[in-house]
């Protein structure tokens, strides 16, 4: 009797001990996520910010300017539910105004350009790794919370589930292209 209870006890406290990890790596995955998206809503912020310092620069052609920055203007200041939407007319308006070579080799040409040049290019480079490795957290995140062990004993706790950021985060080719 007492040896039967004894491996009943020690059966649970390998259940215990399992599912305590398991709620660890879930919240470690909650924090890497959380990480993630902190770091994707700063290169969003960036971006944006970049993108509003050279529409305003007066290197630009003015209805260049002015798409630039509508859609800069736009995204920073977009509700969390329309923020991806707003980004992804951001990412358009990139596209459309430096559709061409020409367009870059303007900004360029002009004073302080070559920085702005390239500190845009970095933005709109950074924006979609930032995004891929929210969206990877997101997909590790999930695929742990879709587990039966997770669901019945409510690993995750009153955590909300995980939603990937989903954008139009293609960049113009002559700005995503590395001098």
């Amino acid at each position: 009797m007492i040896e039967t209870l004894v491996w009943i006890a020690l059966a649970l406290g390998a259940i215990g001990v399992y599912l305590s990890w398991t709620a660890g790596r879930l919240d470690r995955l909650h924090s890497r996520m959380d990480a993630a998206r902190a770091a994707l809503d700063a290169q969003l912020v960036r971006r944006a910010s970049v993108v509003l310092e050279v529409a305003t620069s007066g290197v630009l052609d003015p209805a260049s300017s002015l798409v630039l920055y509508e859609a800069a203007h736009a995204a920073r200041q977009a509700e969390e539910e329309h923020r991806e939407v707003a980004e992804s007319e951001l990412s358009q308006a990139l596209r459309a105004v430096f559709e061409d070579a020409d367009q870059v080799e303007a900004v360029k040409e002009a004073p302080g350009g070559e920085v702005a040049a390239e500190e845009l290019a970095a933005a709109v480079r950074r924006v979609p790794m930032a995004r891929r490795f929210h969206n990877d957290a997101v997909r590790a995140a999930r695929a742990l919370r879709r587990h039966r062990k997770v669901r019945w004993f409510r690993l995750a706790g009153h955590a909300p589930f995980p939603l990937a950021f989903e954008m139009d985060d293609e960049p113009p080719v002559f700005l995503a292209d590395r001098p």
